[in-house]
């Protein structure tokens, strides 16, 4: 199972949110592409950026942070935030993203998921973000009547690479990540999951690998406030 470190951007910064409420942000550094290089020092394999202010804008914002990082770091990266057309994602896979996450448009426009796919195959994931199993679109700021697991299952023979799941009400609580739904989900299709939302512990990361099903998971805040060390978290999971 992936460890993700998450650099979550909003005004340039990075941040980690309360239930994804723009106005609960907690600051963690004014320059992401440094943060990026020390979670590349603690030997990430990957890195899971967002884009906060563009999910809610609906294009990019934190552009010049996330290029930033893109020049910083050689492991893989992926983004989400703002990516709701098809020149905005090959924007991005053109600079040096290695996927790209597409998550209001799953719901609004999934064909746009699927030309995506078919056009990039491997560089696109599709990111459903749930509260109480509902999907919620625009930043987290809509719910809508879409339940998570028909929303993945539509997307089952798209070539989808990988689905990001964030239980909204676990994410940035430190109350660790709804294991039972994730692992539901992840039965449920054959897509990859990468779980998000709650992972505070080292437990939270075994325990979702031992589930079997699970291939990856996103943690940020725990990893700001120490609770997480990344670089005994990813030997653990190796081990």
């Amino acid at each position: 199972m992936i460890l993700y470190p998450a650099i979550d951007l909003k005004d340039g910064n990075c941040v980690r949110l309360l239930h994804g409420e723009m106005d609960k942000a907690t600051v963690f550094g004014d320059d992401p592409a440094a943060q990026a290089a020390k979670f590349e020092a603690a030997g990430c394999e990957w890195l899971h950026l967002v884009d906060l202010n563009g999910a809610f804008a609906g294009q990019p914002v934190n552009a010049a942070a996330v290029e930033a990082i893109l020049k910083r770091v050689k492991v893989p990266a992926q983004l989400g935030g703002g990516i709701r057309d098809m020149a905005t994602i090959e924007t991005w896979l053109t600079k040096g993203l290695a996927r790209v996450i597409l998550g209001t448009v799953a719901v609004e426009n999934p064909d746009l998921v699927r030309e995506a796919a078919r056009a990039f195959p491997g560089k696109v994931a599709v990111g459903i973000d749930a509260r109480n199993g509902h999907v919620a679109t625009k930043g987290w700021a809509e719910e809508t009547d879409v339940m998570v697991t028909d929303l993945a299952k539509s997307f089952e023979d798209a070539g989808v690479a990988a689905i990001i799941y964030t239980d909204i009400l676990r994410d940035g609580a430190m109350q660790g990540p709804n294991i039972a739904a994730t692992e539901e989900l992840a039965r449920a299709v054959t897509i990859p999951v990468i779980a998000s939302g709650g992972v505070s512990t080292l437990a939270d990361l075994t325990a979702l690998r031992d589930t079997g099903v699970i291939a990856g998971a996103i943690s940020g805040r725990a990893l700001y406030d120490g609770a997480i060390d990344l670089g005994n978290a990813i030997a653990a999971l190796r081990a």
